[in-house]
């Protein structure tokens, strides 16, 4: 299994700190308006299953999944348990894919994405989070000597520049995204909401350096048109030359037809005029 458990289990628990809390509550906003209106049969979210990403979403059919199994998996609303890189759904059978912090805590997480465009229905829509490396919290986790403060380490988090990369080589095409939580890392409540200032300020000056993002990627496949051989596509332009000249041949028959009828019935009229003009100089 690629998926660090010691990560998966840290990451649950620092989202119930202030910080984790704040980052929480960004995300769920977020997630709440790219999944709103997203339609189909079948939506999943992969990872952390005590927090539900899809309560926005109008799918008949929505399950949340674990990696490892356990007593409260139940009570945390776990459908299913399954490893990421090897999703045990049908190819092109999924119509939304949620994936919450889910590709920094893999080893492998081109994986993920490989198994997420292959069980993608075409035009289905994959909705990922997660920490951003180019913000003032990776500069402050990058810094030696200080303790880090974050579940995952800046050497695993994506940044939205390598995901469009990534992306670009499978069938996904990003079409929205945001960047949010711009106030410095801050252990308690009181602190935070004194930088809450800076979410406005962030949001307008420096917004690529938001410390989380949010991204909606959707699965896009090229449609296919039959061209046939060149030798078939002269029999055709020939067969229908031949045809254009046929119907004109027969245009024109039928027009000298017509003619000739005419001047036929012309001739048919003059010379019985020209009898009853006899006859009635006889009687006279």
């Amino acid at each position: 299994m690629a998926l660090d458990q010691s990560t998966i289990v840290e990451l649950a628990q620092w989202l119930q700190s202030p910080a984790g809390r704040y980052v929480r509550r960004w995300e769920q906003v977020q997630v709440d308006a790219m999944v709103a209106n997203v339609f189909g049969y079948h939506a999943i979210q992969i990872g952390l299953p005590e927090w539900d990403l899809l309560s926005a979403n109008r799918m008949p059919f929505k399950a949340r999944t674990h990696q490892e199994s356990s007593p409260g998996n139940r009570a945390a609303g776990v459908s299913l348990v399954l490893e990421p890189e090897n999703l045990p759904f049908d190819s092109d059978s999924v119509d939304l894919l949620v994936m919450p912090h889910v590709l920094e805590c893999s080893s492998s997480p081109h994986q993920i994405l490989r198994e997420a465009e292959r069980v993608l229905v075409p035009e289905g829509r994959l909705v990922m989070t997660g920490f951003n490396p180019w913000s003032l919290w990776g500069l402050r986790e990058s810094i030696p000597g200080l303790d880090p403060l974050l579940p995952s380490p800046v050497h695993q988090q994506v940044s939205v520049a390598r995901l469009k990369d990534w992306c670009k080589l499978l069938q996904l095409e990003i079409d929205r995204g945001r960047f949010g939580c711009y106030a410095p890392l801050c252990q308690t409540q009181k602190w935070l909401e004194r930088w809450a200032f800076m979410e406005h300020a962030g949001d307008r000056w420096w917004p690529v350096c938001g410390a989380a993002y949010a991204v909606s990627a959707v699965k896009r496949v090229a449609g296919m048109r039959l061209v046939a051989p060149a030798w078939k596509r002269k029999r055709k332009r020939r067969e229908r030359r031949q045809a254009a000249v046929a119907s004109r041949q027969a245009y024109e028959s039928g027009d000298a037809a017509g003619r000739q009828g005419a001047a036929i019935a012309a001739t048919s009229t003059e010379r019985a005029m020209e009898i009853i003009q006899h006859e009635s100089g006889s009687r006279v």
